[in-house]
């Protein structure tokens, strides 16, 4: 039987070399980020400033709902 060279002299440039599945895992789920953050600030122009906005916000529900004081400040119920 014959080799046949010739005519596999340029599939070595044709082949895909395919990462690890750690670095593809890795690279999906960059992948999957970058697109999850396209469509979240889509219309956006300053996503930062609106991070900061979103952050302050939930600060100052956060202090509002520890400022209630204890035990009060609710309605009674009054069973008649």
């Amino acid at each position: 039987m014959g080799m046949c060279l010739p005519c596999l002299s340029g599939a070595g440039d044709d082949v895909v070399v395919t990462p690890d599945p750690e670095t593809r895992r890795r690279q999906l789920a960059e992948a999957a980020e970058k697109r999850q953050k396209e469509i979240t600030y889509r219309g956006v122009k300053n996503p930062e400033a609106l991070e900061r906005k979103k952050k302050k916000q939930e600060e100052t529900e956060k202090q509002n709902m520890n400022s209630v004081p204890p035990g009060g400040g609710g309605l009674r119920w009054q069973v008649g």
